[in-house]
C-alpha cells in the first residue's frame, strides 16, 4: 500500500504529461505517480515513463474505464486524481491530501468555479454546462459541492474501494459526486487556480454529446438513489392528467346519469391505475434502498478492516515483502541434500529459512493431501448411496408392476 498515489489518466497528452508528472513528484516527494495510458498514439506513455512515472495501460477507451482499472489495481492511504492536461496546479495537492489524512475527508473537490475558471476558460457553453450540472446535482441530492465536473480530486481508501464505477466516459465525475452525497461521505472543497490548456493541447470533451450524457447520468442516478421522489413525481403527473380528464365525464354523469364519453373514462382509469403502480413501485424501491444503505455501512467496516490488516501485514511501505533466497539458490548455500535437511528442521533451528513470510505464505493455503482424500471418499460414498437408492426404487417398481400384471391376467 502506497502512502500517496497520484493517478493521471492520459489520452494523447504528450504536450503536457512530462510537466504534470514532474510537478507532482516535486510537491509530493513521498507519492507514487501513476500514469494510465488510454491508447495514446503520440508517445504519451514513453514521455511519462521518462519523467519518472509508473506507466500502465487501459485498452478500453473512456475515462470511466481507466478509473475502474486504477481504483482496482492501486492501494494507497490517500489518492490524488488529476488530468494530464496541465490545467490544475500541483501546489494544491498537499492541502487536499491533508484533508484526507488529517480531517478524514472521503473526497476533496478541487474547486475551479470559485476562482479563475470563468476567465481562463474560452468555451462559454462549458461555463453554462458546469452551472447547470451543479444546480441539478445540489438540488436533487442535497449537496453543497462547488464544482461537479472538476478533474482534480483527492480520495480516501474507503471511498476508492467502495465506489462502483459504472460510467465509461466523462460523466464519471458526476457519478462520483452523487455517490459521495448519497452515501453520506465527508466531502470538502478546496479552491484552486485553474489555467487553460497550453497552446497545441486539445480537449477531448465534446460540449454537446458529453453534456447530454452527464444530464442523463444525473437522471439515472436520481432514479436509482431517490426512487420514491422519482416515481412519485411520475405518479403525480399521471394522476393529474387522469383526474383532469375524468372530472368532465363525472360531472356529466352526475347531471344526466349518462356517460357519452365512455372511451375517455376507460383511458382515465388506466392512467390512474398506472399512477398507483408507479407510487407503489417507489415505496418498494425505497425500502430496498434502505437495506442497501445498511449493507453499504457494513461494507465500509469490512474495507476499514482490510486496510488495518494490510498495514499490519506489510510494514515495509505497504508492499509485499520480498522473499529471501532459498538455501538451494546460490553456491554458498550448499547442495540440495543439505537443503532437504534444513527443511526438516524446526523453525527455531533454522531461522534463516523462515524469517520472512512471502506473499504466498500470507495467502490462504490449499487443502493438504489427507483432506482431499477424505473429500473424494465422502463424494464417492454419496454417489454410491444415490445409485443404491435408485436401483432399489427401480426394482420395487418392477415387482409392483409384475404383481399388478399377474393379478390382471388372473
Amino acid at each position: 500500500m502506497d502512502k500517496i498515489a497520484v493517478l493521471i489518466p492520459c489520452y494523447n497528452e504528450s504536450k503536457t504529461v512530462e510537466k504534470v508528472v514532474s510537478d507532482f513528484r516535486r510537491v509530493l516527494p513521498d507519492a507514487t505517480v501513476y500514469v494510465y495510458d488510454n491508447n495514446s498514439t503520440d508517445g504519451t506513455a514513453e514521455l511519462a515513463a521518462g519523467a519518472g512515472a509508473v506507466v500502465r495501460h487501459e485498452y478500453q477507451q473512456g475515462k470511466g474505464n481507466v478509473m475502474r482499472r486504477m481504483f482496482r489495481e492501486i492501494d494507497a492511504e490517500a489518492y490524488i486524481l488529476v488530468d494530464g492536461d496541465d490545467t490544475y496546479p500541483a501546489e494544491a495537492a498537499p492541502e487536499m491530501v491533508a484533508a484526507v489524512t488529517g480531517r478524514q475527508a472521503d473526497m476533496v473537490v478541487g474547486d475551479r468555479l470559485s476562482s479563475t475558471y470563468y476567465t481562463q476558460n474560452k468555451r462559454p457553453f462549458h461555463n453554462f454546462g458546469n452551472d447547470l450540472v451543479r444546480f441539478c446535482t445540489n438540488h436533487l441530492f442535497g449537496g453543497k459541492i462547488k464544482d461537479i465536473m472538476t478533474g482534480y480530486r483527492a480520495f480516501s481508501y474507503q471511498f476508492v474501494k467502495t465506489y462502483p464505477v459504472l460510467s465509461r466516459g466523462f460523466e464519471i465525475e458526476t457519478e462520483m459526486t452523487i455517490h459521495a452525497l448519497q452515501r453520506n461521505m465527508q466531502v470538502e472543497n478546496v479552491v484552486i487556480d485553474y489555467r487553460d490548456r497550453p497552446e497545441g493541447s486539445e480537449s477531448k470533451l465534446n460540449t454537446y454529446s458529453d453534456g447530454f450524457k452527464v444530464l442523463g447520468t444525473i437522471a439515472r442516478l436520481f432514479k436509482n438513489y431517490r426512487p420514491f421522489s422519482f416515481f412519485g413525481i411520475l405518479a403525480a403527473i399521471l394522476a393529474v392528467f387522469g383526474i383532469g380528464f375524468m372530472i368532465p365525464v363525472l360531472g356529466e354523469y352526475f347531471r344526466t346519469g349518462l356517460v357519452p364519453r365512455f372511451p375517455t373514462l376507460i383511458v382515465c382509469c388506466f392512467v390512474l391505475v398506472a399512477a398507483l403502480l408507479l407510487f407503489i413501485s417507489g415505496i418498494i424501491l425505497s425500502s430496498q434502498l434502505a437495506k442497501d444503505a445498511r449493507d453499504f455501512e457494513f461494507q465500509l467496516q469490512t474495507v476499514h478492516h482490510w486496510r488495518s490488516e494490510k498495514k499490519k501485514a506489510f510494514p515495509l511501505g505497504g508492499r509485499w515483502p520480498r522473499p529471501r533466497p532459498r538455501p538451494d539458490e546460490g553456491q554458498a548455500c550448499g547442495s540440495r541434500p543439505f537443503t532437504g535437511f534444513l527443511r526438516k528442521l524446526s523453525p527455531h533451528q533454522s531461522p534463516a529459512v523462515t524469517a520472512s513470510p512471502t506473499r504466498e505464505a500470507l495467502l490462504p493455503q490449499p487443502a493438504n493431501r489427507d483432506t482431499r482424500s477424505a473429500g473424494f471418499l465422502l463424494f464417492g460414498a454419496q454417489w454410491a448411496i444415490i445409485v443404491l437408492y435408485v436401483r432399489t426404487a427401480h426394482t420395487t417398481y418392477n415387482k409392483e408392476g409384475l404383481s399388478r400384471e399377474y393379478i390382471h391376467y388372473d
